[in-house]
């Protein structure tokens, strides 16, 4: 049986899941743009940058399935990536319509520098290892089960 919802509670901003996790969100974003600009990445292509450290030489789309985004946001992206030097793309010779994306020099060894970023993100949330880890562990399970 579904509990019951007072509906001027349920409708109450601050009692809202979806404000909780967009103002973090926003929150989050403010804490990485600074160290970020040191690298001179924006959050979206930071984020593309994790995954080629990770794994190195992916399609575009299996890079799109990774960050849940879809070629058209994803290859402005990665134009601006080639463009700073970071990536090369490189069309495949059996089927033109598919699309590896390498890491340069200049962007393997641009994750030396990023190095430091989780550091500074650990100590501002005031978060041990294990309570991070375990709100990352529920937000995916969320996303998983939002995603169907």
């Amino acid at each position: 049986m579904a509990p019951k919802i007072d509906p001027d509670q349920a409708l109450l901003l601050d009692n809202q899941l979806c404000f909780a996790l967009y103002s973090t969100s926003l929150a989050m974003t403010k804490l990485y743009k600074p160290l970020l600009d040191e690298l001179g990445l924006t959050y979206p292509q930071y984020l593309a940058m994790l995954v080629l450290w990770e794994r190195d030489g992916l399609m575009v789309s299996q890079l799109g399935e990774r960050l849940f985004l879809d070629s058209g946001t994803l290859t402005p992206l990665l134009k601006r990536l080639e463009s700073a030097g970071l990536v090369a793309r490189l069309r495949a010779v059996e089927d033109e319509r598919r699309v590896h994306v390498s890491l340069t020099a200049a962007g393997r060894k641009l994750k030396a520098k990023a190095q430091k970023i989780p550091g500074c993100v650990l100590a501002a949330s005031q978060c041990s290892i294990p309570e991070l880890v375990q709100l990352t562990r529920q937000l995916r399970g969320l996303r998983g089960r939002l995603a169907g």
